[in-house]
């Protein structure tokens, strides 16, 4: 109050923030930076229009003064709020946070429980990316594997992951270390009788699966969740061999895991509702958006992308120029 009487009875500057210039660079070089935001909006998000409307109306505000500057701002606004993108963008909102909400599951008032400790069955491209997205989240994690060399492989991909969030400035070196100790390797099932939730990440083959199921139930706590990272096998299928179908869930990421913010959590019809409410937790706290889907082939995402797949190649079949359909997908977005 004392600041705005003082600027009212003149003694202290009234300063019209509006018209400030001495933050700006001269024309010539302000042009350059737009330009370079230019470049970087189009490798960002190359079929979205607003993100180059701002820097247009930046440099209307620079080139032309202020005031013509929020003209600019205004009219462009107003034309943007009517397009597709943005209809688009608001749908996007909405679902992602709708997709917390899920009729038989998180409308029964269950409170999620503690996951305090992961484990998870194979190294691979996609089994390291889970455990990277795990530990970037400060959650312990258990990597197995077979043997040795694998387990190497596994933990040597983990740290190839965590250096490249170094490189890009996203993490420091301190960070980085706290990170990586988080990891345990291991090759049998003796810890395993300390972990609340398994995920699964192993060859898409149904005997492995049914066969590493059958002893996750035997050496696993009684609560601990039982997931699989599978894309294409029936869940059913996979726990046929368990007592303990009521803890089996599907909990599908996208490679790379720890990049992708995808996370399909899939339920049986046997999948109780306290761990797809664990889950739901789990995939919020890893920084994804989790989206329950049924257990169906290809769950959502991939019952999504076989019919584009399908038809890309229909056109194939039929004779099409192969550059032609690539052309049209990536035009499509």
């Amino acid at each position: 109050r004392r600041w705005a009487l003082d600027i009212c009875e003149l003694r202290k500057p009234w300063i019209k923030s509006l018209y400030k210039t001495d933050k700006l660079e001269p024309l010539g070089e302000a042009r350059e930076i737009l330009k370079f935001a230019r470049a970087q909006a189009r490798k960002q998000a190359a079929n979205l229009e607003h993100p180059l409307v701002c820097i247009d109306v930046i440099e209307e505000g620079i080139v032309s003064g202020p005031r013509a500057g929020l003209w600019k701002e205004a009219n462009a606004f107003q034309s943007l709020l009517f397009s597709d993108t943005c209809k688009s963008l608001l749908h996007v909102f909405f679902s992602q946070r709708a997709t917390s909400k899920v009729p038989g599951a998180t409308d029964l008032g269950l409170m999620p429980r503690k996951i305090t400790k992961v484990a998870i069955l194979g190294g691979g491209l996609m089994g390291s990316g889970i455990a990277t997205a795990m530990i970037l989240s400060n959650y312990p994690v258990l990597l197995k594997e077979v043997n040795e060399k694998f387990l190497n492989a596994g933990i040597d991909r983990i740290k190839a992951n965590l250096q490249s969030r170094v490189r890009k400035g996203k993490m420091t070196e301190e960070r980085y270390e706290k990170a990586l100790s988080l990891v345990t390797g291991a090759l049998g099932y003796e810890k395993f009788k300390e972990v609340d939730l398994v995920i699964e990440a192993v060859i898409e083959n149904v005997k492995l699966k049914q066969q590493i199921f059958a002893d996750l139930e035997k050496y696993c706590p009684s609560h601990c969740i039982l997931a699989t990272n599978t894309s294409t096998i029936d869940l059913n299928l996979i726990g046929e061999k368990t007592k303990s179908q009521d803890r089996i869930v599907g909990a599908h990421f996208f490679s790379p895991a720890h990049v992708m913010p995808l996370l399909e959590i899939v339920r049986t019809q046997h999948t109780s509702a306290q761990v797809v409410v664990d889950l739901l937790d789990v995939g919020k706290r890893i920084k994804k958006t989790p989206i329950v889907v049924g257990n169906c082939t290809g769950f959502a995402v991939n019952r999504m992308f076989f019919p584009y797949t399908q038809s890309a190649l229909l056109f194939v079949d039929y004779g099409m120029d192969v550059y032609k359909i690539d052309r049209a997908c990536t035009k499509f977005g």
